[in-house]
């Protein structure tokens, strides 16, 4: 029987030992601990150089290469070059594989996991070969090696300052601070910087005991990538908060093995030195042990996507809720208002309101930023696509920057131009306009609105509800998937817009999908408005009057999707027997927290809740963008947010949310509307009275009438 050990520098606490089979020889195996005591480490391999098969030595890498650029590890190689008689690793090769496999299964497993993850590398030198790999993942890496080498309170912020970093490293590598520097303000001083950093980000590769002097505050809800986790380790980061562990280590035994301890075993086995074992056989060896990464979650499972939504004010109320301009725009009188309204188009983005609380019934969790433009819709409009595509695109490099895995476009942000497409293509992130969301929000709530005001026939069986309904703006990318979506419900749908070629167009589309839909054009609202069970509006006429309201048919359901509003408070107030809804708003899973954005709490534009819902779903992808919406997306947005627990909200008006009382109101005033015109009718189709003597004609008419009331 063989023997094998590792000794460690680490504690003693963690030894053990066990006998195995490997690789056809009978091994004794076992890990013994120094306390860190470098001597007491010398002196154990010179004991077991005597009666070892093979030495793993727990410390760290003897070498590793940077670029083009190897390294040393003094302190390693001296402790290696001890042992005489018997081959020594430090497992550095098989470590490198183990970590990159380890990553790798977690981004396929988890899916997409490390897409634009933060990451704080404690030595990105030591694993260079690691950074590379996440580094095909995202681009936001921090390397502490100034920090912890050096003492500057400096971290780099890519793979490409760490090359610039080594290729100078090799003149400082050696240099020893000052005690004066080396002592207590400075290990303070480089230890709340290492603190700061280990909080923003969201995962953190570090020596899994480098980490135990950090508690919650540095790793509540993050992920840790090591090695060699052991049932104590585990439990010690629960305590902590940490939300995932990905470690490549093998277990066996019951035991977690260290890359140097597995290394030595390989040798003691085969009979070879580390230089004579090529990848080949580690791949063989690692295919043979039908084990593979570990992904660990000690408080359960846990995971937090992230996202970023843009904003911009709809109007100059908007300027005083923002500091800290909010004073300025309170005393300014409209002239000065106009200017601060051309000159806010001009500023940078901003993040509004930070987004947490946002969960899942599968257990996923979303959080994310809203960053705001500064331009208003009339500031939009006046200026080129261009101009907006440029603070489309500085919002999304700040929200790459805080670590979104997608973006959304809200309001007129995601209509100026080719509605997306051109900042879905020049965006360092995966962008979505939530029109597919916005379309099924839409005819969501206004489906919801018709059946709770229960003016229509109701249907027999498994037959539809039969309803007229108009869609204004029909050539719009919303308005079009709702004229397709209604194509396939209504009895009969009438498309309105000024684009008549687009809209001969878009009616051959819908027959080719629904033949046996009863499609009628326009090129305004008011030709056949009074007809109408359903009327969306899901124009971008930027507060144009679209509609005439007074024409509406009582009990009518309006939903209005545009941003501005179509349909003012002020033209609503008109109808009170009309209910006109502010499109389909989502009530969000969970407890969620960010500033008002003018919806109850909880709730958001569906715009909003498509960027979330791709988020918990991990689709982290160009959604919808263009303006030709496929209506198959707008099916399968709705089924994922249903999954991820998004509901209807509360039907909303421009006063806030309707409440029963307030729709069986509406239904009220609108019966009574419609039994006076009923009986008005007659009376206005009547003749003017015939001549005493004269033959009456008039008692069929008015019998007919009588019979139609």
């Amino acid at each position: 029987m063989k023997h094998v050990v590792s000794i460690s520098l680490g504690s003693s606490s963690q030894d053990f030992d066990f006998v195995t089979e490997f690789l056809g020889e009978k091994l004794h195996v076992r890990r013994v601990g120094t306390n860190g005591s470098t001597p007491a480490a010398v002196k154990l391999i010179k004991q077991w150089d005597k009666k070892a098969a093979a030495i793993g030595l727990g410390v760290l890498k003897d070498s590793y290469k940077v670029g083009s650029r190897r390294f040393i590890e003094k302190d390693s190689a001296r402790l290696k070059a001890v042992a005489t008689q018997v081959p020594v690793t430090t497992g550095g090769r098989l470590g490198d594989i183990f970590q990159e496999w380890a990553v790798r299964h977690a981004q396929t497993h988890l899916g997409s996991f490390f897409n634009n993850a933060r990451v704080l590398f404690f030595s990105g030198m030591t694993d260079y070969k690691l950074a590379l790999s996440i580094a095909e993942y995202t681009s936001n890496l921090q390397f502490a090696d100034p920090l912890l080498q050096l003492g500057v309170p400096k971290l780099l912020g890519s793979v490409d300052a760490l090359n610039l970093y080594a290729n100078g490293a090799h003149y400082v590598k050696n240099w020893t601070l000052p005690a004066a520097m080396a002592s207590g303000p400075v290990k303070e001083w480089t230890r709340f910087v290492l603190r700061k950093a280990m909080q923003k980000a969201t995962v953190i590769v570090a020596p899994v005991h480098e980490l135990d002097d950090f508690g919650l505050e540095e790793l509540a809800g993050k992920t840790v990538i090591t090695a060699t986790v052991n049932d104590e380790r585990i439990a010690q980061m629960r305590d902590k908060g940490v939300a995932t562990i990905i470690d490549g280590s093998p277990v066996m035994h019951g035991h977690v093995l260290g890359a140097n301890l597995l290394d030595a075993m390989i040798m003691a086995a085969t009979g070879k030195r580390g230089i004579d074992i090529l990848e080949d056989d580690y791949l063989e060896i690692i295919a043979g042990l039908q084990s593979e990464p570990r992904i660990i979650h000690p408080n359960g499972f846990h995971r937090v996507n992230r996202f970023a939504f843009v904003i911009h004010p709809l109007s100059q109320e908007y300027f005083k809720k923002v500091k800290p301009i909010e004073l300025l725009s309170q005393v300014s009188p409209p002239v000065l208002m106009n200017t601060l309204e051309k000159a806010m188009a001009y500023a940078p983005p901003f993040v509004y309101s930070r987004v947490t609380g946002i969960q899942s019934p599968t257990g996923v969790e979303a959080e994310g930023w809203l960053i705001s433009v500064g331009g208003t819709p009339k500031e939009i409009m006046r200026h080129s696509p261009e101009f907006t595509y440029r603070r489309l695109l500085d919002a999304a490099a700040m929200s790459k920057r805080l670590g979104a895995q997608i973006m959304g476009l809200g309001a007129f942000t995601k209509v100026v131009g080719d509605a997306g497409l051109t900042v879905a293509k020049r965006a360092p992130l995966p962008i979505t306009t939530g029109n597919s969301y916005s379309a099924s929000g839409a005819l969501w709530a206004a489906h919801d609105a018709l059946l709770r005001m229960r003016l229509l026939p109701a249907p027999k069986g498994k037959q539809r509800v039969k309803f007229k309904a108009m869609v204004v703006g029909a050539t719009g990318a919303i308005g079009s998937v709702c004229a397709r979506l209604l194509a396939k419900a209504a009895e009969e749908v009438y498309m309105v817009s000024p684009e008549t070629a687009k809209l001969l167009a878009l009616k051959e589309s819908i027959l080719l999908e629904t033949p046996d839909a009863k499609v009628f054009l326009s090129a305004r609202a008011d030709k056949d408005i009074a007809e109408m069970d359903m009327i969306v509006t899901a124009t971008s006429g930027a507060g144009k009057k679209v509609l005439d309201i007074m024409k509406v048919k009582p009990g009518c359901v309006i939903t209005d999707v545009a941003r501005p509003l179509d349909l003012p408070a002020s033209e609503v107030a008109k109808r009170p027997d009309v209910l006109v809804i502010e499109s389909g708003e989502i009530l969000l899973p969970g407890d969620v927290q960010m500033k008002n954005i003018g919806l109850p709490k909880g709730v958001a534009y569906a715009c909003l809740a498509e960027t979330i819902v791709l988020a918990l779903e991990g689709r982290f992808e160009n959604f919808t963008v263009g303006r030709a919406i496929e209506w198959e997306k707008v099916r399968e947005i709705y089924q994922l947010g249903l999954k991820h627990g998004m509901k209807l909200a509360a039907i909303s008006g421009v006063n806030g949310p309707f409440s029963d009382a307030d729709i069986e109101n509406v239904r009220s005033l609108a019966l009574a509307a419609r039994a006076k015109a009923a009986l008005e009718a007659p009376t206005a189709k009547l003749k003017p009275m015939p001549k005493p003597g004269a033959k009456s004609a008039k008692k069929p008419v008015v019998a007919k009438a009588e019979a139609k009331v």
